[in-house]
């Protein structure tokens, strides 16, 4: 158990992410009176007004004994971009308990005081400021506390992100559609997904709806342009083709497909793949399809819930290159169970020969509504130096095959701390990718629990508008779901 006092400041979701990473599974509890303290860890976080100033400190404490010296930051010294005194302020609080950890603790924090999802935000914030690479470069290590090839990678992104970005134009809009149907959960999936196999006789009203809800959408977007399409899940191409089919040409009705510059559409699953989906993919003119391995090792495969092999994957790779796909992302997932340094080695081995045009390489993320968190005892989980190792081999292999990071994102529960890359050939990035991560364009989303996200430029903010969850409430509830939009957008 982890005790957490604060004092002089309310910053407790900041305080709980950040500790979390140095105890990562641990139960932190934070007092209201520090008589409820009598053994056992405790972080004792304070914000100070001084005669100089205000002063961020933390002490920590084992068992009533100070076991990590006072680390204290002047909140008027920090340096970063034109922030506010209330996230100066947040900033400071958090230094000074990565400082406290970081003295105390073996655990890497390579991310810094970062907990958020979109670190790559920041190099753009940092850039519209005009700042060059160097003061980011060292904003970043300073005051955000990134290890240098973490600040030096996302200023890489961010540079080559910006020519898909800007300059911004309020008149291009994204569509992601959601198919939630798969025909197995995976072991690490905490995606709201629905078996095909007993959701099958509801695929057809699903689509039925989901196109009434485009086409109200086309109503309500106006004279506005669809720049890119994103078909996830689920597993889109666990559906029948023909109501696949239907969505495509559906997008193609509704929206001008000459404004669209990129059609995404995550085939996923070998065993959800045959010739005639592939080949009704291509006669629809789709850009870029993904044929997600995860992991090129056939018992992996068995333990995550995968009914197919990585001869599977191979055949369908090769099947759809002659189709004539000449963009393909493949996914791969680092720290699944019971895989080490060999078995990711194996892995981009294995495709090396496919040299897919985009590889997305994901640290495994333990989620709530998994069923692997609920197992992890059950399965050999590599540690964080294995990890580390396993994804400076990707880097390794990437460079090697002339692909470059072009995205990045983390996610809470991430094994070891780490993140999620997007490789790309020079020329093939995923736009859609790339616009939904930095969040500088309007998606819209369609379908059950698709999230859409309406960009105000002028304010630089975003406001979320989810549909819901549960396939029976959104197949009565479609109505309401544009409305949420129409009221955000008006």
């Amino acid at each position: 158990m982890i005790y957490v006092r604060l004092i002089g400041h309310n910053f407790q979701y900041e305080v709980y992410e950040l500790i979390k990473v140095f105890y990562f599974g641990e139960e932190i509890f934070f007092l209201e009176d520090l008589n409820q303290y009598n053994e056992g860890l405790l972080i004792l976080s304070r914000l100070i007004e001084t005669n100089e100033g205000l002063k961020a400190s933390t002490e920590i404490y084992k068992d009533n004994s100070l076991v990590s010296k006072e680390f204290i930051i002047d909140i008027d010294r920090i340096d970063v971009d034109k922030s506010s005194t209330n996230k100066k302020i947040r900033i400071g609080i958090k230094q000074s308990i990565y400082d406290a950890l970081s003295n105390l603790s073996n655990i890497k924090a390579p991310w810094g005081i970062l907990t958020g999802v979109r670190p790559v935000k920041i190099v753009h914030n940092l850039l519209d400021e005009n700042k060059s690479q160097d003061e980011i470069i060292h904003t970043l290590t300073n005051e955000y506390r990134l290890d240098l090839d973490k600040a030096k990678l996302i200023m890489d992104i961010g540079k080559k992100q910006r020519e898909y970005l800007y300059p911004l134009d309020e008149d291009n809009f994204s569509i992601y559609i959601s198919i939630p149907f798969c025909p197995t959960r995976c072991l690490y999936c905490s995606f709201p997904s629905l078996n095909i196999n007993s959701y099958i006789h509801w695929v057809e009203e699903y689509v039925d709806r989901l196109i009434y809800e485009m086409e109200r959408i086309k109503d309500l977007m106006g004279k506005r342009n669809v720049s890119t399409v994103y078909i996830g899940g689920g597993t889109p191409s666990a559906i029948p083709n023909k109501q696949l089919d239907r969505i495509i040409k559906a997008v193609y009705k509704n929206f001008d497909k000459e404004s669209i510059e990129e059609f995404t559409v995550e085939a996923g699953r070998p065993d959800t793949i045959d010739g005639e989906l592939l080949k009704m993919l291509n006669e629809n003119q789709i850009d870029r399809i993904s044929i997600n391995p995860q992991t090129m090792n056939d018992n992996t495969l068995k333990i995550i819930g995968r009914k197919h092999s990585s001869k599977d994957i191979i055949n369908t790779y090769y099947q759809a290159r002659q189709i004539g796909f000449d963009v393909i992302n493949m996914d791969l997932i680092v720290g699944l169970p019971s895989e080490g340094i060999e078995e990711i080695k194996n892995t981009l081995d294995s495709i090396r020969e496919l040299k897919p045009e985009n590889l997305t390489v994901h640290t495994l993320a333990v989620k709530r509504g998994s069923k692997f968190i609920n197992a992890m005892d059950k399965y050999k989980v590599a540690d964080q130096n294995t990890i580390e190792a396993m994804i400076e081999q990707t880097q390794i292999f990437a460079n090697e095959m002339e692909l470059f990071p072009y995205y990045l994102y983390r996610q809470k529960q991430m094994m070891g701390n780490f993140e999620n890359v997007g490789y790309a050939m020079e020329g093939k990035e995923c736009v859609y990718n790339i616009k939904m991560m930095e969040e500088k364009e309007t998606v819209i989303g369609l379908g059950m629990g698709a999230v859409s996200k309406i960009y105000f430029p002028k304010e630089d903010r975003i406001e979320r508008i989810p549909n819901v969850k549960s396939l029976e409430e959104y197949l009565k509830r479609v109505d309401e779901m544009v409305n949420r939009k129409a009221d955000a957008l008006s």
